[in-house]
C-alpha cells in the first residue's frame, strides 16, 4: 500500500501535484488535480491531506485546494 508522504521530504508526486496547483488560476478539486496530474484521485486526496499538513497547500472552500507561498518555494 502506498504511503501519504508523512516524512520530512517530498515525494515524486507530492512535487508533482505541488507544480499543477501552481499553474492553476483558482482553487481546485481532488479530481482537477488528479487529472492535471494523471494520478489517481486515491492517491491525489491521500497526498493532499499530507501536503496540507505541512502548510503547503490550503482549503480555502470545501473540497478544494490551492498552492500556499510555501508550498510554491518547494517547487
Amino acid at each position: 500500500m502506498a504511503q501519504c508522504g508523512c516524512k520530512k521530504g517530498l515525494t515524486d508526486e507530492q512535487k508533482q501535484i505541488l507544480a499543477e496547483m501552481a499553474k492553476m488560476s483558482e482553487p481546485c478539486g481532488c479530481k482537477d488535480i488528479a487529472q492535471a496530474t494523471g494520478l489517481e484521485s486515491k492517491s491525489v486526496s491521500c497526498r493532499l491531506t499530507s501536503l496540507k499538513k505541512k502548510g503547503y497547500i490550503a482549503s480555502p472552500v470545501r473540497c478544494k485546494y490551492e498552492i500556499t507561498d510555501d508550498g510554491k518555494a518547494q517547487i
